[in-house]
């Protein structure tokens, strides 16, 4: 998959994998061999699946996927803050759409089989298409679910980017339990189903977060992701306010979103008393910014931003200091 490089892959593998035995553990009932993971949208259509193995995540999300392919917002649609270690995008669901998709984490799993060659876990992460209504979206959802589930680990239902007109409103309680209802009842009939997760948004009140907890023991979700990207600019530098008004419209991501990514984790674990697993990201670019979000509740932790401005390097670093704590 994606851009091969057998001569230098043993090389590059000595220099960035780090598996630890003391950072293995099992989450909703996978084997991770270490707790950091890559968060959907940087590989959105499985093509990078080796070489992101080769660099040592436990872990990799790919996607959003949505059931047609779709080419995205007009670009440009990436930016980068630097003076905050930020980054703001407004990517919009662009992918290659679920078939094909499906074709190429097919060819993944057909040659980590093969070759017996990599332990890491594959997540999906699914949404709808544009032009799909919202009262219709839970049915794209479930043609994604179908799609992929022989290819996945697991799911993650993403109805939190800002990105994708009206997307979020499907957080309110009514319209996501709809969704989620409806894919956990698929998932029942299948013969060994998969485990189910939500990404939520930094940006619901807590009331809304009360919401996402109740549902997610009476759905019996798998896990949470806390959290996606943030539509406030208010802990920006102002140099970087200035950068934001001329970019516009886009999800925040980076550093500023770090204290209200963990403020949201911290609400979560408390208040479904570490019953559901949770995996942080927002801001997470150091084994002390790792090691807080564990400390705090998090079962796992993914980068993506972080990864951007610290490099191949992140999950060794992490890990490293992770395993000497």
């Amino acid at each position: 998959m994606g851009v091969a490089f057998p001569i230098t892959e043993p090389i590059i593998k000595q220099l960035f994998q780090y598996h630890p035995t003391d950072l293995q553990k099992n989450v909703f009932g996978l084997h991770f061999t270490n707790p950091v993971g890559l968060g959907a949208g940087f590989d959105k259509n499985a093509l990078y699946l080796n070489e992101l193995d080769a660099l040592g995540f436990g872990f990799v999300e790919i996607g959003t996927v949505t059931p047609k392919a779709q080419a995205g917002n007009d670009q440009p649609r990436l930016f980068r803050l630097p003076h905050d270690k930020a980054l703001i995008n407004r990517m919009g669901f662009n992918n290659n759409g679920a078939a094909v998709v499906k074709e190429n984490l097919a060819k993944w799993n057909d040659s980590k089989n093969k070759h017996a060659t990599s332990k890491m876990i594959v997540g999906g992460n699914i949404g709808k298409n544009k032009i799909t209504p919202n009262e219709l979206a839970w049915q794209d959802y479930n043609i994604c679910f179908n799609e992929l589930f022989d290819e996945v680990d697991y799911f993650v239902v993403n109805v939190s980017s800002p990105n994708t007109p009206g997307l979020r409103a499907l957080q309110e309680k009514d319209a996501l339990k709809k969704i989620l209802s409806e894919l956990q009842n698929n998932n029942a009939g299948k013969l060994n189903p998969k485990p189910l997760l939500l990404k939520i948004a930094p940006d619901l009140t807590d009331e809304q977060l009360d919401d996402i907890v109740s549902l997610a023991f009476e759905i019996q979700l798998s896990g949470i992701v806390a959290t996606n990207t943030t539509i406030d600019r208010s802990m920006l530098s102002t140099h970087s306010i200035q950068q934001s008004e001329a970019i516009g419209m886009g999800g925040l991501s980076g550093k500023p979103v770090s204290k209200r990514s963990a403020e949201v984790l911290s609400y979560l674990a408390k208040h479904t008393e570490n019953k559901i697993p949770l995996i942080a990201s927002g801001g997470i670019f150091t084994g002390e910014d790792a090691a807080d979000r564990l400390k705090n509740g998090a079962a796992l932790v993914q980068v993506w931003t972080g990864f951007v401005y610290e490099g191949p390097a992140i999950v060794k670093n992490i890990c490293t200091y992770l395993s000497r704590l």
